[in-house]
């Protein structure tokens, strides 16, 4: 004679059913709580695609005076504005950045411009291929007296996984990183960002400016589609595996007799 217990344990759900279940809702959640936040990333993302795209298709404004400097905390406040400025290349602070752009391996050539006031805002001029990299390959492109630069407020680089180390002593630069090539160069009051310049040709045809990447992936749709299905496959599994749990023993018997 079986107790009580003993009959309301048969007739309920089976232990181990109930880590199926726990262990279901658990990651069902998780993958819930991924693809939510792939959601959010998209509507972040296109969020940021447009204001890029408005700012980089704007009338350019003046680039800002040295004073609004120590105001400028966040990349998100400045970059890709399309900004003009004015001065006199000094060409011999400039910098060569390795790169692979579109148009396969060679350099960016940053250059310091000197404005009126005395101070410096570091100009991508464009890139070179490395048969270019030294200034004697390209003397055309080596303007001399006063400049108009049309572009886009960049933030520095400061390194990352795919980025190499900058050698400044070697003169090998992987990064745009601005603050080691101001000190490197020993350029005073300079700007803490720089400015890609667009397209307009430069003598002789090098730099090629106007290479700044305005295209951002946007795969967070399909990140987001992906977590989702992953959740409801979990669900069916959860639920197929604890109906098989908890079926009486004379059932799953059958079940695997008929299989």
């Amino acid at each position: 004679m079986t107790t009580q217990n003993e009959n309301t344990l048969r007739k309920g759900i089976r232990p181990a059913a109930i880590v199926v279940i726990f262990m279901t809702v658990i990651l069902t959640g998780c993958l819930l709580a991924l693809g939510t936040w792939q959601v959010n990333r998209l509507a972040w993302k296109r969020d940021l695609i447009a204001h890029v795209e408005e700012r980089a298709h704007a009338a350019p404004v003046e680039a800002p005076m040295a004073s609004d400097w120590p105001m400028m905390t966040e990349p998100s406040q400045y970059e890709y504005r399309r900004v003009h400025l004015s001065g006199t290349f000094l060409h011999q602070d400039e910098v060569q950045v390795y790169t692979v752009s579109d148009i396969g391996p060679g350099y960016w050539v940053l250059t310091p411009l000197r404005r009126d006031d005395g101070s410096s805002i570091i100009v991508n001029r464009g890139f070179v291929p490395t048969d270019k990299r030294e200034p004697s390959a390209r003397p055309q492109g080596e303007v001399e007296g006063r400049v108009d630069v049309v572009g886009l407020m960049r933030a520095p680089e400061t390194g990352g996984l795919f980025l190499r180390t900058n050698d400044p002593q070697n003169n090998r630069w992987y990064a745009r990183n601005i603050a080691e090539i101001t000190q490197a160069k020993h350029i005073e009051n300079a700007a803490p960002f720089y400015v890609d310049a667009d397209a307009t040709p430069n003598p002789g045809g090098f730099p090629i400016g106007g290479k700044t990447m305005l295209t951002f992936p946007n795969n967070h749709l399909s990140y987001a589609i992906t977590w989702y299905i992953l959740a409801g496959m979990v669900v069916a599994a959860g639920w197929y595996v604890t109906r098989n749990l908890n079926a009486p023993k004379k059932a799953r018997a059958d079940d695997q007799d008929s299989a």
